[in-house]
């Protein structure tokens, strides 16, 4: 699987605003990753690095033009157009992030990490943009925390039923704060990318 194919193709398909979105999911999908795999909670049959990556990089790519009314169930159809392929394993994990469009349900780390991590993406742009600077590089996990606890109404788009479903003990078994921030870190690590 290369990365950059998959990359011309989302850019192709995807206007600005979805595209920046499936970069900051990659990039939380990754840091999740490496934070399992560094602290020895990922067992053999978790999905690679690589998977994990290209799911959340391509997880959206059916959202757009006559395909969008059935996403995420044609990421293969869409990804076809560009002579591209993604196994069974992504293919799962780009179903788990809606699994009440696919009936596939989030089993795996990597799978409950897309879903719970989608629209938490959300939040964290939606928290930069209010800043004087607009820039992720400033954004604190505090002011993050305090609009995901205190208000509701701020990027009223994420899901935070779905994204506290990180503590789950037979899920991430990771406490929200802590999600959230290796999330926010990942996301940091990739502004230029996102144009934050």
């Amino acid at each position: 699987m290369n990365r950059q194919d998959y990359l011309v193709a989302l850019q192709k398909q995807l206007e600005p605003k979805i595209l920046s979105h499936s970069l900051a999911l990659e990039s939380c999908m990754l840091g999740l990753y490496d934070y399992f795999d560094k602290n020895n909670l990922l067992d053999s049959s978790e999905p690679t690095r690589p998977e994990w990556g290209i799911a959340g990089l391509v997880h959206d790519i059916d959202y757009s033009g006559d395909t969008k009314s059935q996403h995420p169930n044609l990421t293969r159809q869409v990804l076809k157009k560009y002579n591209l392929t993604i196994t069974d394993t992504v293919d799962s994990i780009v179903k788990s992030h809606a699994p009440e469009l696919t009936g596939i349900k989030p089993v795996t780390k990597a799978q409950w990490s897309i879903f719970c991590a989608d629209s938490l993406t959300g939040l964290i742009v939606a928290t930069a943009l209010i800043y004087p600077t607009k820039k992720l590089s400033e954004v604190k996990l505090s002011s993050i925390l305090k609009r995901f606890h205190h208000e509701p109404r701020f990027a009223a788009g994420t899901r935070r039923d779905e994204v506290k479903l990180c503590q789950l003990p037979n899920g991430l078994n990771i406490s929200l704060d802590k999600f959230i921030e290796i999330c926010l870190t990942s996301m940091q690590q990739i502004s230029s990318q996102i144009g934050l």
